[in-house]
């Protein structure tokens, strides 16, 4: 049976089609198209993965989000999604943010990094992080391509993934795997909630436990927690936190904010009253501010910037 359809409705469908075109491209980055390193083969171990949440990753990628109908700002962005190192929140945390991004001209990149597990690394406690470091060295290798300013590269957490932010963030140097010359140092750091201290009194203890195991040694704790890990080399840094975290003292932000300030390293932090925790981008009550808030601080930095803006 064939269908016809009138000129005049195909017109309208067209336009239809055309006005529900996101705003941005997207493109999919492996991470380690020659091999993950310190990996360990598993068969009955694989990715599982919904709109919302993805977890146990095997194969890590890079989703990079161009901005498609706005000036380009030269500014990037890393996004590492939280999930308490057990899945990754993807769409509350991750493709959110990176549309959020792009509708202000930055170029934004989510990270699907590989959650802890004794099954596929040989240490899984510096999984995540050797993933974050080579999508960040992914990133400065591919600068002119994305057309991003190599002065401009930020990384922003949440939860768990603001801990892998803070981590990068002050073990950027740290040795891992046979990694190029090319720094895996951020420019800035966007912490939203983050969890930063494996302090069993302030902690997150399924994070902890997820990534660091049952008994970790003090020497192991002391070197995750990144507020501990800050030094004048630490980059700039951005935190929201909400004083109602039940999940994530808001101790966490406090402590960082605090090492930052001992280093004489450049920080803003913004304590809401209310919000809880996992707030994302939520549109209402006064945590839903601190978007705008992060622009305003990017700004004043120099980070971000509409190419034809005078001011």
């Amino acid at each position: 049976m064939k269908i016809h359809i009138k000129y005049k409705n195909l017109v309208f469908l067209t336009a239809l089609i055309l006005s529900v075109q996101p705003a941005f491209s997207q493109t999919t980055i492996k991470l380690w198209p020659d091999g993950v390193p310190g990996s360990i083969p598993c068969a009955d171990y694989f990715e599982c993965s919904n709109p919302s949440q993805v977890d146990r990753v095997t194969d890590p990628e890079l989703l990079v989000y161009l901005p498609a109908d706005k000036p380009i700002s030269g500014t990037g962005i890393l996004i590492c999604p939280g999930g308490a190192y057990r899945f990754l929140s993807w769409e509350h945390e991750g493709a959110t943010i990176a549309r959020w991004l792009n509708e202000q001209g930055i170029t934004a990149f989510v990270l699907k990094y590989r959650l802890p597990s004794d099954k596929i690394m040989k240490n899984k406690s510096i999984g995540p992080l050797q993933d974050v470091q080579q999508a960040m060295r992914l990133i400065r290798s591919n600068v002119e391509k994305w057309d991003i300013n190599p002065a401009k590269i930020g990384v922003m957490g949440f939860s768990a993934g603001g801990h892998l932010a803070a981590t990068l963030s002050t073990l950027y140097n740290q040795k891992l795997y046979n990694a190029s010359t090319i720094s895996a140092r951020p420019d800035f750091t966007i912490l939203v909630y983050p969890l930063v201290s494996f302090d069993s009194t302030i902690t997150h203890r399924e994070s902890k436990l997820n990534l660091l195991g049952v008994n970790p040694d003090a020497a192991t704790v002391l070197h995750f927690s990144a507020d501990k890990q800050v030094s004048s080399e630490t980059p700039p840094a951005f935190i929201v936190h909400a004083a109602d975290d039940d999940c994530v003292p808001v101790k966490n932000s406090l402590l960082y904010f605090q090492a930052l300030q001992e280093h004489k390293v450049s920080a803003e932090m913004h304590i809401y009253q209310k919000g809880g925790h996992g707030f994302g981008l939520r549109s209402t009550g006064p945590v839903a501010e601190w978007g705008k808030a992060c622009l305003l601080w990017m700004k004043e930095n120099g980070w971000w910037k509409l190419k034809n803006e005078t001011k």
